[in-house]
């Protein structure tokens, strides 16, 4: 499976950062790929909600999500959107929502980000993402033909059970498509990343925003970049770094899924489980 990353530094204008996409997705496919993904929140990253509100549309009515199914349609190739960001949640709050695209335009599998980014990570850079953005409650698994694929989002990364259900449900490839925080990339991008493909003996595919991002009004969003793709053993085999992906020189790495079994027949670990109890509490004694 001949799949692609893109790393963008969309700002929040859709408009503009679809037109972006498009080409990209043009270039990927016309240089063999065949499975495209993108980062998180591919059509706006904002940090104003007022102007989330005023550029953001429903599900039916978006046109990002309009236009790549045209593209995935027009260029033959699978299209994993990252997420896109959209009205239509609970207490009318936006949705952090995945899409997984057929080479027909079709929307095969679709996936709410269950954890909210909830966070102070310093001083001066708190998110609290649940305020603007309804949380999902199921995960997903989407047969692409080529593989099984589990599809999470950024902050999904720090919780293992996620990862470890969608594996023992065939999950052959793990989605991390993220807009991840200068300070915890730094700390942790790539060590949760090669966690979860050694825990699970998956490939994990993970695309992610960049740079710092243009903004029409409010506070402009930075983001740590560093899309990886690690192999089910847990070898990086492919950082993009920090710039932008461009049309010229667009990474491409060929998915043998067949290196999921072979990782999981050396180290069995999903077939492993036991039960147990507790934990049990013991309070120190008094001497």
């Amino acid at each position: 499976m001949k799949t692609a990353l893109l790393q963008l530094s969309s700002s929040d204008d859709p408009a503009e950062n679809l037109a972006v996409v498009s080409d990209l997705i043009a270039s990927a496919a016309s240089q063999g790929a065949d499975f495209v993904c993108t980062p998180e929140v591919t059509n706006c990253v904002s940090m104003d909600r007022a102007r989330q509100s005023a550029v953001l549309h429903d599900e039916a009515d978006d046109p990002t999500l309009a236009g790549l199914r045209a593209v995935a349609n027009d260029q033959s190739v699978w299209v994993s959107i990252g997420s896109l960001a959209l009205k239509g949640g609970a207490d009318n709050r936006f949705v952090n929502r995945s899409f997984m695209i057929s080479p027909d335009g079709e929307i095969v599998a679709k996936y709410d980000k269950i954890h909210m980014f909830d966070v102070q990570v310093s001083e001066t850079e708190t998110y609290f993402e649940s305020s603007g953005y309804a949380p999902g409650s199921a995960a997903v698994l989407a047969d692409i033909g080529f593989a099984k694929i589990g599809m999470t989002v950024c902050y999904d990364i720090r919780f293992p059970h996620l990862h470890r259900a969608l594996a023992k449900s065939g999950a052959h490839v793990l989605l991390v498509p993220s807009a991840f925080s200068p300070v915890t990339g730094r700390a942790h991008w790539e060590t949760l990343l090669r966690s979860r493909a050694i825990e699970t003996g998956c490939f994990v595919v993970a695309a992610a925003q960049t740079g710092t991002h243009k903004a029409s009004s409010g506070k402009s969003r930075q983001t740590w970049g560093h899309s990886l793709i690690v192999a089910p053993w847990g070898d990086v085999l492919i950082d993009l770094g920090v710039k932008p992906t461009m049309s010229h020189d667009i990474s491409i790495v060929d998915l043998n899924v067949r290196d999921v079994s072979k990782a999981r027949e050396r180290i069995p670990a999903l077939t492993h489980d036991r039960e147990f109890s507790g934990p049990e509490t013991y309070e120190p004694t008094n001497r």
